[in-house]
């Protein structure tokens, strides 16, 4: 069965472009209608106000008062009453008795006839106007009174003077009004079939000569593979304000529904977050925010050779970098364990040696003593700290911390059974605070470091002291920040470790203050939950 090729549907340009010329003719027509319209009531108008102003002239010329007086008026009334038809270019100037007499007509057979039409109250003194069918077929004609040269303040009407300019003669007229019409009206039509010409080449390529239901669909398909996509998508204009943005980018950024429009610098995002997707370009770069450790790539978006504004994807690593940090901590015990085998086989050395030299007892004395200081530091360390996981956190540092000639210690207490965060978030919280302590007084002549446990099921306080330089108070304003640190050759991903515990904190209700330790460097608090009273952090 063959199947006919299904017809591609106009353009939008196209379709706008018949509705435009469509449109155009409409008004044209219609302009062109209501100026003949208008035009002959001007002419109408303008041959009724000269049809007066003819005949009161002729009513108030002395000549009619003298030609009323003799035997025959129509000997001086008429070779009169022409030149004035002539002079003035009206149809015709009948000058009458009151009892309608003709003595003047452009058709001398009429003189001494009845007046044909209605006289209205010129008898009376007024100024009469009509159209009528006389004689000379339809006309304008005015009617005035011609008053007796008596005076007086209310003289008598003695005679009429009718003046009319016929229908044929202000159609002659009109039909030289619509020939200027019908130009403009051309002129007009020409410049809208150019307007809307250019105005469809302009849609043609907007819309890259697309029908309305090619354009409907590729919406809809734009819409779909938006919303299904898994990673978050900003796209960003050059002015800096979001266009478009699908569903994870507003759950990983918190963003309001009415997103769309509005500037990143009102979105409350962190500055480093605002300032790649306004401009800065890069690829997988980390930023905290909120709830979230992201991954961030830009690019510029382009649009027919120019460049639109920018695209941002982002992914969401929050539970990768947790399980990175936990990994972290994992190779940092088994260096510790490592380095405590060695040591442990060099101390088995020496206790062979002084057995092979028949000093039992002093090997056993040398034992004794190692398993008293190593039992110290565990009983120290299990007592502060019921949570296995945090135990062994802290034991490995403290093997860590000596063996790079660093004073560790551990004081307060922490509950095991803590309902608030789980031990990732007091691993992240610890592992990150301490790490950055051993940086810091790696380079000082007193190594000392001061961990402080104490809290509740339902609120914690870890507190770290380091004997470094400390921090200044701009260093301290930009700590928490993501990417900020205090190493000069410090490799792409360092500087998250704070931001990390400043987002714990925030996210169980609490906070991180940054102050100087009674050991002369910086000390950190954190607080986790609500502390003993009401009050967070």
């Amino acid at each position: 069965m063959l199947t006919r090729p299904r017809r591609r549907e106009q353009s939008v340009a196209r379709q706008v472009l018949v509705l435009q010329l469509i449109a155009v003719l409409v008004l044209v027509v219609t302009a062109l209608a209501l100026a003949t319209y208008d035009a002959r009531n001007d002419i109408r108008a303008s041959a009724r106000d000269e049809a007066i102003s003819v005949a009161t002239a002729v009513a108030r010329s002395p000549i009619v008062q003298e030609a009323r007086e003799t035997p025959d008026p129509a000997a001086l009334l008429q070779p009169f009453a022409e030149s004035v038809r002539v002079d003035t270019g009206v149809d015709f100037v009948v000058i009458m008795d009151r009892d309608r007499t003709r003595w003047s007509h452009p058709n001398p057979v009429q003189l001494g006839k009845t007046f044909i039409g209605n006289l209205g109250g010129a008898l009376e003194g007024e100024v009469y106007t009509e159209e009528y069918v006389g004689t000379l077929g339809p006309s304008i004609r005015a009617i005035v009174p011609v008053f007796a040269s008596t005076g007086g303040t209310d003289p008598p009407v003695v005679a009429l003077v009718a003046v009319g300019i016929t229908l044929t003669q202000l159609d002659d007229l009109l039909v030289d009004e619509f020939a200027d019409i019908v130009v403009a009206a051309v002129a007009v039509l020409v410049v809208g079939v150019v307007g809307a010409w250019l105005i469809s080449q302009r849609l043609r390529r907007q819309t890259h000569g697309m029908g309305e239901r090619e354009i409907t669909r590729m919406y809809e398909y734009y819409s779909a593979v938006l919303h299904a996509v898994r990673e978050g998508l900003l796209l960003i204009d050059l002015e800096g304000r979001v266009q478009l943005v699908n569903d994870e980018a507003r759950r990983l950024l918190g963003l309001p529904d009415d997103v769309v429009g509005r500037s990143l610098d009102d979105l409350g995002l962190p500055p480093a977050l605002v300032a790649a997707a306004a401009g800065d370009k890069g690829a997988d770069e980390v930023y905290v925010t909120g709830d979230h450790v992201l991954v961030a790539s830009s690019s510029a978006a382009f649009w027919d050779g120019k460049e639109v504004g920018a695209v941002v994807t982002l992914r969401d690593h929050t539970e990768l970098q947790a399980v990175t940090g936990e990994l972290d901590t994992v190779r940092g015990l088994t260096e510790s364990l490592r380095a405590q085998t060695h040591e442990a086989a060099n101390r088995l050395h020496t206790v062979v040696s002084l057995i092979e030299m028949g000093r039992p007892d002093d090997a056993v004395d040398f034992v004794t003593d190692e398993l008293k200081v190593a039992q110290m530091l565990t009983d120290r360390v299990v007592a502060a700290v019921g949570d296995p996981v945090v135990a062994a956190l802290l034991l490995g540092k403290s093997a860590e911390a000596a063996e790079r000639g660093i004073s560790l210690t551990v004081t307060g207490e922490l509950p095991g059974s803590f309902d608030l965060a789980s031990p990732r978030d007091l691993v992240t919280v610890l592992g990150n605070l301490v790490d950055n302590a051993i940086d810091a007084v790696a380079g000082s002549a007193e190594k000392r470091i001061e961990v402080h446990l104490e809290g509740s099921p339902t609120h914690a306080r870890v507190v770290v002291g380091d004997s470094g330089p400390g921090l200044t108070a701009d260093e301290a304003t930009h700590a928490l920040e993501r990417g900020w640190t205090t190493k000069v050759d410090a490799a792409d991903g360092h500087g998250l470790g704070l931001a990390l515990v400043s987002q714990v904190a925030r996210r169980l209700g609490g906070g991180v203050t940054i102050g100087r330790s009674a050991l002369g460097g910086a000390e950190l608090v954190v607080v986790l939950g609500e502390q003993p009273g009401g009050e967070s952090r």
